[in-house]
């Protein structure tokens, strides 16, 4: 049986606090991107959890979008009510979450993020979102991922 990784264990923590038993799959070949993580699965791109580290004058926030979307930073800084958004640099974004890029799971963070989720994923009756590590995923409904993180569906997508 394969060891679990203190970053995946941290993930199955959170979703466990917040009453999800999730089901962590390892992929090998890597989940890092979208299309990976789409073509591993065998589903639509769009049903993968994107988790972008975006940071502005606040500090640092996580926006969940559709695999198939790009986030938008002015629809980002319109949602905020302003100040200008960018993208985190990967230090950034390993500080926020404490996951590396291609990893960065919804939840299990150092500390509580700002979040945003795209309306997009809303569609489907599961997505996808990384586990910890760039080659873990989980499945869960759009509904528990609103619950577990506490974050409503936004315009944020390109």
């Amino acid at each position: 049986m394969q060891e679990t990784k203190p970053a995946t264990a941290r993930v199955i923590a959170a979703a466990a606090a917040e009453g999800l038993d999730i089901a962590v799959t390892t992929f090998p070949e890597g989940t890092r991107t979208a299309a990976d993580a789409a073509a591993a699965i065998g589903c639509d791109v769009a049903a993968i959890v994107k988790s972008i580290v975006m940071h502005d004058d606040v500090g640092p926030l996580l926006v969940l979008v559709s695999g198939r979307h790009r986030v938008d930073a002015g629809k980002v800084e319109a949602e905020l009510g302003g100040g200008v958004v960018r993208r985190a640099t990967a230090d950034e974004a390993r500080a926020a979450t404490g996951y590396a890029i291609g990893g960065t799971a919804p939840f299990g963070h150092p500390a509580p993020l700002r979040m945003l989720l795209d309306r997009d994923l809303l569609q489907f009756e599961e997505v996808w979102a990384a586990a910890g590590t760039p080659d873990t995923v989980f499945p869960l409904t759009p509904q528990q991922l609103m619950a577990a993180t506490g974050v409503e569906p936004a315009d944020v997508a390109e």
